[in-house]
């Protein structure tokens, strides 16, 4: 059909993210309640549509950002990826320079292909790459059991309604819950609760066990979770819940020595304030990004999880049993491409109050100013299977981004198409392929070749040697004084685990606004062979306190990149 009209749904959801009107009073079936509203309700939507139920086709994207760019918007939101093409076979790689070369920023999701490092997509060094993080809001319920324990479950069945002494049963030969016949069986199964754990069945997923309880017409289940990925899925077409492995055992133990083992839950339960949070997304892509290994990716980090937002009447929002499909004009949904469209929207908000700042500018604003912590102050965790641990830059960039703060950064670290252009001629590419990225129409000048891009954030790959590795690595950085006057900025250095930060100069005089500095930051590195990728920051803090302008640094081993022309 030749129409922007979303069919698939996904289009509406992230639209609404980025610029929906607010509206008051609205849920997903009692979850999530209250007033709905995108980021930048005051910005116009232009929308284009590229990817249609028969295919998507390269050229009709490459053709969509084009036209977007010439009916002049400001910013394009892009939740959609390639995978790991050579910049110049990649789509989005293309269109996304033309659309700088303009001076429209790209903010783009950085896939859903995690916790694995090296999965990211879109992680070329002219776009916003834009990974998931988990918000401080829940839907989790206690369930109470009639031995009085009690422990905390995830729920999202769309039906308000409340189990109240179900049977509680256990069968060791029903278990995995994958036999829709032996669990039609089990006797009074309608006022039945059954607990199903996938044991040693790796490809029997949550979603597969909820499809046959609710084929076997089972009251509904405790399901015993070793994803996470299952906490960030909006798929809950029966009464029950998903309980930790640490709780199976106690819920086992129960109804195994009970006479009468019984259970009660409640559902459409919103708690706030959880942490800690944000945690980074489990299905989030991490970097380094395959596509070009010299930039740090991906950038920021956005709300991913679960985010609330609008649905088309088109498309069922949620499901019960079998096939009873439930409607509803706001729907619960995951992914980095939920994450891209809140940034998306600051940026225009920025774009608003700055309307001088380029598409670097504006990432630099929003990256130097996120925030590394969590709200209990502690640095960001990421979930990495069932295991929590501190997160990296390659997992959420240099933070959970900060709207407010991002207005005022102090500092930025600009850049202009022609150091994008001196970026390309440094990757040795045919002149064929410089011509696809660049477009074979414009004349570009690679007099100065240089792959050190004015970027605000570092990364430096080491390849091992033997037991023993080692780096050293000198980058050279530009910022420019946006705040009101004159100020002085000392630099606070955080180094990697083996790694030693040298900064020259340590302290920024500008006398007045605009101007501009420069520094060079040298990374010594001296490791082991096995070392993992390790985080580092550099902050240059005024000398009022009132800006910190603060720059990730990571260092790694280098990974094998196939599709990077060097």
């Amino acid at each position: 059909m030749n129409s922007a009209r979303d069919m698939r749904d996904h289009g509406t959801h992230v639209a609404s993210i980025a610029a929906g009107s607010p509206v008051k009073g609205v849920s997903y079936f009692g979850y999530a309640p209250g007033t709905a509203r995108g980021i930048a309700p005051r910005a116009r939507i232009a929308v284009y549509k590229f990817s249609f139920e028969e295919e998507t086709v390269t050229s009709d994207l490459i053709a969509a950002m084009d036209q977007a760019v010439a009916d002049g918007v400001d910013v394009l939101s892009l939740s959609y990826g390639y995978g790991f093409d050579p910049l110049y076979e990649d789509s989005v790689a293309i269109a996304s320079f033309g659309a700088m070369m303009k001076g429209v920023l790209v903010s783009a999701s950085a896939g859903n292909n995690g916790p694995e490092m090296g999965t990211l997509s879109n992680g070329f060094p002219w776009i916003f790459t834009v990974a998931s993080g988990r918000t401080d809001r829940s839907f989790s319920r206690t369930i109470t059991f009639g031995n009085g324990l009690k422990i905390t479950g995830f729920s999202l069945f769309p039906v308000r309604t409340t189990i109240k002494d179900f049977d509680l049963v256990f069968n060791g030969s029903l278990s995995t819950c994958n036999d829709p016949d032996g669990l039609a069986q089990v006797p009074n199964k309608e006022r039945s609760i059954t607990i199903c754990y996938s044991g040693a069945q790796e490809d029997l997923s949550v979603s597969d066990q909820m499809g046959f309880i609710s084929e076997a017409k089972f009251g509904g289940a405790l399901y015993v979770y070793e994803d996470p990925d299952v906490l960030a899925s909006n798929f809950f077409p029966n009464p029950g819940a998903v309980i930790s492995s640490k709780d199976w055992k106690k819920v086992v133990d129960y109804a195994k020595t009970s006479a009468k083992p019984k259970v009660s839950i409640s559902f459409q339960e919103t708690h706030f304030a959880v942490k800690p949070a944000p945690v980074v997304s489990a299905f989030s892509s991490r970097g380094p990004s395959l596509s070009y290994l010299r930039v740090a990716k991906p950038d920021i980090m956005a709300p991913g999880e679960l985010i609330l937002a609008a649905w088309p009447s088109n498309t069922s929002a949620a499901v019960i049993g079998v096939n009873t499909f439930l409607d509803s004009d706001y729907r619960l949904l995951s992914g980095t491409s939920m994450a891209a469209p809140h940034i998306s929207g600051i940026a225009a908000m920025l774009k608003g109050v700055h309307p001088d700042w380029s598409p670097s500018a504006i990432r630099s604003a929003m990256m130097t100013t996120a925030n590394p912590l969590d709200n209990t102050e502690k640095p960001i965790k990421t979930m990495d299977y069932l295991r929590t641990s501190y997160a990296i830059s390659l997992s959420m960039g240099a933070g959970l981004v900060d709207p407010n703060r991002a207005v005022d950064p102090g500092l930025i670290y600009d850049a202009t198409p022609q150091d994008y252009v001196n970026l390309l001629c440094s990757m040795n590419f045919t002149e064929k392929q410089f011509k696809t990225i660049a477009r074979s129409s414009a004349k570009h000048n690679c007099a100065n070749p240089s792959d050190d891009i004015n970027y605000p954030s570092f990364i430096a790959l080491y390849i091992p040697k033997g037991d023993y590795a080692w780096l050293d690595q000198k980058f050279r950085r530009t910022v420019t004084n946006v705040g009101p006057g004159a100020a002085k900025y000392k630099v606070k250095v955080k180094a990697p685990i083996n790694s030693t930060i040298s900064i020259s100069p340590q302290t920024l005089v500008f006398e007045k606004k605009h101007q501009k500095q420069d520094y060079t930051l040298t990374i010594r590195y001296r490791g082991i062979e096995f070392d993992q990728a390790q985080s580092g920051s550099i902050t240059w803090v005024e000398k009022n306190g009132h800006h910190t302008v603060r720059s990730p640094i990571v260092v790694a081993p280098a990974p094998d990149a196939p599709n990077e022309n060097d």
